[in-house]
Parts: C-alpha cells; sequence; structure tokens
C-alpha cells in the first residue's frame, strides 16, 4: 500500500521484451532495496526482484503493460517512485494500491498564480469513480479534484508538486496513468452488488414456498 506522496524521481534505465511481458531495470536513489519489496514506478506497483548498483529490477506482466503506460515509456523516461508504507509512517496523501485502473490523457494546463490547473481526460469506467474533492492518483501522485466533466477532471498542481514529481514535464497528449480512490471502488461495487445480485435468503424462500405448494398440491391429490 502507498499514499501518493512522492519520495523521489527515478529513471527508467532498461526494458527487455520477453514476449508480453517485460524485465524492467530502475534507477532510484532508495537505500536498502530488499528483495521482495514494493515499489510504485509511475503509480504502478512492482516487486523488487533483483537489487542492482543505484536501482533495482523487476518483472512487468502482460496485464501491467496492457493497463500502464510503463510499456510505453522510453529508456531515460523519469518516473515517480515512491517505497511501500511501513506501519506508523505518516498518512500524507491517501490510501493508493498501486493498481491502476486506466490511462489518462493529459488535455490542458492552465498557470494560475503560482500554481497550475490542469484538466485530464479519463475513461468513463474510470470517471464514474472520480468525485469533485476527492481523491486520485495520477503517475502516482495523489492529488485533490478540484472539478468533473463528462470527459474528465481538473486538479491544481502546487509549486512542490510541481518540483518534486514528473507531471510538471507532461504536456497536452500525454498519457498518464490514473488510479481512483479505492473507497470509491467498493462503494460503487456494494451498491452495483445490491442491483444486480439476488438475495440468497429471498431466493431460499422463494423456493422453499414453491416446494411447499408442490407437495400440498400432492397432498390433495392435484
Amino acid at each position: 500500500m502507498f499514499t501518493g506522496i512522492i519520495q523521489a524521481v527515478g529513471s527508467l534505465r532498461g526494458v527487455e521484451r520477453r514476449g508480453a511481458s517485460a524485465w524492467l531495470s530502475v534507477g532510484c536513489p532508495f537505500a536498502k532495496l530488499e528483495l521482495g519489496e514494493s515499489v510504485a514506478v509511475d503509480g504502478v506497483c512492482l516487486t523488487v526482484v533483483r537489487v542492482i548498483d543505484g536501482g533495482f529490477t523487476a518483472d512487468a506482466s502482460a496485464e501491467t503493460l496492457a493497463r500502464t503506460t510503463l510499456g510505453e515509456r522510453a529508456v531515460g523516461a523519469r518516473v515517480n517512485l515512491e517505497r511501500a508504507l511501513a506501519l506508523g509512517d505518516r498518512m500524507g496523501g491517501h490510501i493508493v494500491a498501486g493498481h491502476v485502473d486506466g490511462v489518462g490523457e493529459l488535455a490542458r494546463r492552465e498557470r494560475v498564480e503560482s500554481s497550475e490547473r490542469v484538466t485530464f481526460r479519463a475513461p468513463r469506467e474510470v470517471l464514474r469513480y472520480v468525485a469533485e474533492k476527492g481523491s486520485v492518483a495520477i503517475d502516482g501522485v495523489s492529488l485533490t479534484v478540484n472539478a468533473v466533466s463528462a470527459e474528465g477532471f481538473e486538479v491544481m498542481l502546487v509549486p512542490f508538486t510541481q518540483g518534486a514529481t514528473t507531471l510538471s514535464e507532461r504536456r497536452a497528449g500525454d498519457r498518464v496513468n490514473l488510479e481512483v480512490d479505492v473507497i470509491a471502488r467498493y462503494v460503487a461495487r456494494a451498491l452495483t452488488w445490491e442491483r444486480e445480485a439476488p438475495d440468497p435468503g429471498a431466493a431460499a424462500a422463494g423456493t422453499d414456498a414453491r416446494w411447499r405448494a408442490l407437495l400440498d398440491g400432492f397432498a390433495k391429490g392435484q
């Protein structure tokens, strides 16, 4: 689990394709990385499978490459990095799983004093979970949603975020990883379940009633 508070900006050192999957080499400044630990790379949770000088390597499955921008990043590209949350750490952003829901696109950016208003387009299946004043992770960065439209949403990038992440480098047309607030996802699932899934108790009661009617009919010779 992560918080969306970027701890460092690293780089994609190498991409070795292995069929539909890939072996990624990531340069990062983290000390004492351990095998098996999780690191979010542009918001994608990856497992450290080998520690190398100044970084680590990780496997990226076909699903990861298909549903995120990692398969599109060129060698040398800068990436946002965050190590997994440790028990007792500050919860500065919001709960981020590192499981990207979809890929969005930067539509426009506008300077507002020292900050920037940035608008992103998002797939409909992702946008349904995005709420005004809610949280969203963009390339792993925890941000507050300022407004939502039929096609996307907008956020504000304060000077610190501009300097500490790669979002200041993104331009109109660039694709970004999006992860919605996990709470919104589960609330939506609960509502869908109530509408679509039958009530087991009601179904059992209906079955019992039908059997009783059938037995009563046999008893009466019908």
